[in-house]
C-alpha cells in the first residue's frame, strides 16, 4: 500500500501575508516535520492560483481580498517547505478542491491501494474541499488529515471543518476535541 502526503496550500499569502494568521504561522515546523515522514516520491502538493482578473471572479466577490495571484510572492510556496516539496507533483488549482488531483488519484487507486493524509491551510476551505472531494471520488480510500498541521481562518473555523471532516469518515489525528 503506498501512503501519500498532500500538502494544501502553503503559500506565502496565507501564513503571513495577505489572509495569513498566527494559526498558520504557528503550523509551518509541524508541517515541515510531516513532510520529513514521507518519501519525496508519496507527496504531493496544491497551489491556490488566481490571476489578474481575481476582484471580478465569483471567489473574488465573496472574498474581496487579492491572494495568491500566479507569479506573485504571495503566491509562492513558503521557501522552507518549498525546499522539502522539490520533486513533488504540484497542483495548481483555480478555487478550493483540485477536480484535477482527485481525478489522478482516483485513476491511482484503481491501481494500487493507497491511503491518503491531507494538511495545510485552510482546514475550513481548502483542506476540507479537497478532502471531501476524495472521499466522494474514493469511499473506499482511507483518507486522514493531521489536525495539528492545519489551520482554519479561525480557530473556531478550524474547529467547524475538522467535525464535519470527521462526520464525513474521514479520520482526524493530533484532533483537539477527541484527543
Amino acid at each position: 500500500m503506498q501512503k501519500i502526503l498532500i500538502v494544501i496550500d502553503m503559500q506565502n499569502d496565507f501564513i503571513d501575508a495577505a489572509l495569513g494568521t498566527k494559526e498558520a504561522q504557528a503550523i509551518v515546523d509541524a508541517v515541515k516535520e510531516k513532510i520529513l515522514s514521507y518519501p519525496t516520491d508519496n507527496i504531493i502538493a496544491t497551489m491556490d492560483t488566481h490571476f489578474e482578473n481575481y476582484m471580478e471572479t465569483q471567489e473574488g466577490k465573496y472574498l474581496p481580498v487579492s491572494h495568491c495571484i500566479k507569479g506573485s510572492d504571495g503566491w509562492k510556496i513558503r521557501p522552507e517547505i518549498a525546499d522539502l516539496l522539490a520533486g513533488a507533483k504540484i497542483y495548481e488549482k483555480p478555487t478550493f478542491g483540485s477536480t484535477a488531483l482527485a481525478a489522478d488519484l482516483k485513476a491511482l487507486s484503481e491501481k494500487e491501494e493507497i491511503e491518503l493524509e491531507l494538511i495545510g491551510l485552510c482546514t475550513d476551505i481548502c483542506v476540507v474541499s479537497n478532502a471531501l472531494l476524495l472521499k466522494a471520488n474514493m469511499p473506499e480510500v482511507k483518507i486522514s488529515v493531521d489536525a495539528a498541521c492545519c489551520a482554519g481562518v479561525t480557530p473556531e473555523k478550524h474547529l467547524a471543518a475538522l467535525e464535519t471532516m470527521r462526520s464525513c469518515q474521514i479520520q482526524i489525528s493530533n484532533d483537539p476535541v477527541q484527543g
